[in-house]
């Protein structure tokens, strides 16, 4: 009996997608990345003598050839806005794309082959479509989470910066105090800011670097505060003072505001889930007696 060239297919694809979920889950990251992780984190700079970065593997280099242009780039900017896991570099998350795309389709075609039928045909489609898109999706909650982290702590950051700078500390010298003192994602985003300045950037395009990779309008309303400042020669301790005062005042506002859409959003489950309920216990005896007197 011959093997239906479909069923030969799906079978292609779950073998090859295999390896392909074992290397992105099981393969050890690339310790040169590592390594700048942790200076990234920490602030220190690279160590002499370091472990020297490794080319791509096969795998990497064979994902990256079957993703097009325009979802690399798209992937990369997601990583950005998530602040790059260490756990998932680009080839990993490219390299489970696939896996995802290849085991779903490959089980979809075998399912349709089984039981043909267009609305199999339909979900099985769309059950691929939907596991390509995971990682995506995975990445891009996990860039608004660091958003919202980072749209809370500037508040307190700045008036961290504003006291030193108060103190008598310049403005990086605050910068990479406040840094130091914070253990969160704008402080890790301040870290990396300096490193750029110490490696010869400018500290114009640094604090516009610092903007775009967070993508946080209140962050990027203060970066362009201190543009202004440092090109007009405005005093940094004004711009830091007058920028704290508004980012604490848009956090209680934001905090109002979410507190007047709780009567909102808590409409929809009192009429699906409540009033039902209520009206079976309230009712259901009446109706029951009415029943039972039309009955009789």
């Amino acid at each position: 009996m011959s093997i239906p060239p479909l069923v030969l297919a799906a079978a292609g694809a779950v073998a090859l997608a295999v390896p392909l979920l074992g290397w992105a889950l099981l393969a050890r990251t690339d310790p040169a990345a590592v390594a700048a992780r942790d200076n990234l984190v920490r602030g220190y700079a690279p160590a002499a003598g370091g472990p020297s970065r490794t080319g791509p593997g096969a795998v990497s280099r064979l994902a990256r050839a079957l993703t097009p242009g325009g979802t690399l780039a798209r992937l990369d900017r997601l990583l950005t806005t998530a602040g790059r896991p260490a756990g998932w570099p680009l080839p990993r998350v490219i390299a489970a794309k696939l896996v995802l795309a290849a085991v779903s389709g490959g089980l979809g075609a075998l399912l349709v082959s089984a039981k043909p039928g267009l609305p199999i045909v339909l979900l099985m489609g769309a059950v691929t479509v939907v596991c390509w898109f995971v990682p995506d999706l995975l990445l891009l909650s996990r860039g608004q989470e660091r958003q919202q982290a980072i749209g809370l702590e500037l508040a307190d950051t700045l008036d961290q910066m504003t006291i030193a700078v108060e103190a008598g500390l310049g403005f990086e010298a605050a910068m990479a105090r406040t840094a130091r003192n914070g253990k969160g994602a704008l402080a890790e985003e301040l870290v990396r800011t300096l490193q750029d300045i110490a490696v010869g950037q400018p500290r114009r395009e640094a604090y516009l670097s610092l903007a775009e990779r967070t993508g946080v309008p209140d962050l990027r309303r203060f970066v362009r505060a201190v543009v202004q400042a440092d090109q007009y020669g405005i005093s940094i301790a004004d711009v830091l003072r007058t920028q704290a005062g508004e980012m604490r005042l848009k956090r209680r506002q934001r905090a109002e505001q979410k507190a007047m859409q709780i009567p909102v959003k808590v409409i929809f489950p009192l009429i699906l889930c409540i009033l039902p309920t209520l009206f079976i216990v309230l009712l259901a005896p009446a109706v029951m007696r009415i029943v039972e007197a039309f009955s009789h």
